[in-house]
């Protein structure tokens, strides 16, 4: 005879599911990027699309390389790999020898995640980690910046990026300085529409802040982030910046300047939202959020380099566990906070 199915049927928690998962987390992102990955290409051509191949390909190896055997295919076909290398590529110089960006998706993946016991519980994002290694071990390479292609040189190559490894590169014919760079080295403002629209030079992933928020408002739409971070980052940078220019409006940046200048916008939408890395609570966000924007303006306004998105995310990274921390919601039943 058979058994009666049981009246009461008992289930483990989570009992409410959603239909959201890692793998398609990030597949959304890698979706949201594709505008501003285009625009790369098309500003800087050939060569873009070798660079961020080279990330991803250092990336997606050191993936298979670490991985258990028996669990190759599932590391891979989360994608966690191939946007931590897009994300890296975005982040490089469009000239950087091919070598350099397949180590530095590699050392992202090797440092930046397996280290620390594989997806979910790094501390640091990748990409970030990944971008530090270079720029501490090859700065010449990492701060030369090159212009963009002129109408019909999409097959161009730049010359550094055929350097061999650990041998000095072809110096480019003509270098170009970022924006950032030629308000604090040279105190020339880049027109506000050329931030814009992209065709400015620096890193990959500064091509068009337009296409970045597009991105970022499907991302907002998805459910994949916390806006309170981008949004938070953004306010603090512009509200820092206004409060600099009403001392001296001629030597500090002005607000829309600061946003749509260097990888601000790559950063605080792509990066900082990283749920692993950033914190999990509503109120943890918002200081996550607003220290990261205060270290880059920082950085930016009276540091000695440039930029300070990169070092800023990754500080309030290793903030987070201390931010979530004291930023736990009372126990519910408790009257007293919790330890």
């Amino acid at each position: 005879m058979k058994k009666r199915d049981p009246e009461l049927l008992l289930f483990h928690a989570p009992l409410l599911r959603q239909g959201m998962t890692t793998p398609k987390a990030m597949r959304d992102v890698l979706v949201a990027l594709a505008p501003a990955t285009v625009a790369s290409v098309w500003f800087f051509g050939l060569s873009a699309i070798l660079v961020l191949g080279s990330c991803i390909g250092g990336a997606v190896a050191a993936e298979w390389l670490f991985a258990d055997r028996k669990a190759r295919g599932e590391s891979l076909r989360d994608a966690s790999g191939l946007l931590t290398g897009l994300l890296l590529g975005l982040t490089l110089p469009p000239g950087l020898p091919l070598w350099m960006a397949f180590l530095g998706g590699f050392i992202g993946i090797a440092l930046g995640k397996v280290i620390w016991g594989g997806l979910g519980h790094n501390l640091f994002n990748p990409a970030l980690l990944g971008r530090a290694f270079l720029l501490a071990t090859f700065p010449i390479a990492m701060t030369t910046w090159v212009p963009t292609l002129a109408d019909g040189g999409f097959l161009q190559i730049y010359p550094g990026n055929l350097a061999l490894p650990f041998m000095q590169a072809q110096v480019d014919a003509m270098s170009a300085a970022t924006p950032l760079g030629m308000l604090k080295f040279e105190q020339e403002v880049t027109p506000l529409a050329g931030l814009v629209f992209g065709n400015v030079s620096g890193s990959l992933g500064e091509t068009s802040g337009l296409l970045l928020l597009l991105g970022g408002l499907y991302l907002w739409l998805r459910r994949d982030l916390d806006w309170r971070i981008p949004v938070s980052i953004l306010l603090t940078v512009v509200l820092f910046s206004a409060c600099l220019g009403f001392f001296d409006d001629a030597r500090f940046p002005a607000p829309l300047f600061s946003v749509f200048s260097g990888g601000l916008l790559l950063g605080a939408i792509y990066m900082a939202t990283d749920p692993v890395t950033s914190p999990v609570t509503p109120k943890g966000a918002w200081i996550f959020g607003i220290g990261t924007g205060v270290l880059v303006m920082l950085i930016r306004v009276f540091g000695g380099l440039p930029e300070g998105v990169m070092y800023a995310i990754l500080l309030m990274n290793a903030a987070t566990p201390l931010i979530d921390r004291y930023t736990q919601p009372r126990v519910f039943g408790r009257g007293d906070d919790p330890e």
